[in-house]
């Protein structure tokens, strides 16, 4: 398995993501997408609709939080050995803007991978046509549960 942040992965990997967040209610609910993984860093997108948005039409802080959340998630989950399943164990999110625009684009990036947590740097930006504005920023912490396939 590649260890640089952002190298290609092994298939095997890529395909044990994909399965693992195809098995996600919440994202299927959403019409979240899983959009790139790669070593330590996933993209999760999130296409506009009126259902995703809160009183004033803008995105909810709720399926930001849940898509920055996941990518940090699967982020960790590539650097986990295959025997193992992923949890979060806490996130913080700072919310930067109003989430408007075409889509959502979480990025989750591993900060530091240990034998048991992981911390990882989580953006969500908006996307309109070709211009791209911040909405959240965040940290989490995941745990790694060996012995235990996800």
């Amino acid at each position: 398995m590649a260890s640089e942040i952002g190298s290609p992965l092994d298939d095997r990997v890529v395909r044990r993501v994909q399965d693992s967040f195809a098995r996600q209610g919440l994202m299927a609910h959403l019409g979240a997408t899983l959009h790139e993984v790669r070593a330590g860093l996933v993209v999760v997108r999130l296409p506009f609709r009126p259902e995703l948005t809160q009183q004033h039409g803008y995105f909810h802080a709720g399926a930001t939080g849940a898509i920055a959340d996941t990518a940090g998630g699967f982020a960790a989950f590539t650097l986990f050995p295959e025997d193992s399943a992923v949890l979060s164990v806490e996130y913080k999110i700072n919310l930067l803007n109003p989430g408007r625009g075409e889509f959502l684009e979480a990025v989750g990036r591993v900060v530091k991978s240990g034998r048991t947590l992981t911390v990882c740097q989580l953006e969500v930006n908006a996307h309109q046509g070709d211009s791209v504005s911040p909405v959240a920023v965040g940290q989490q912490t995941l745990i790694c549960l060996r012995g235990r396939p996800d």
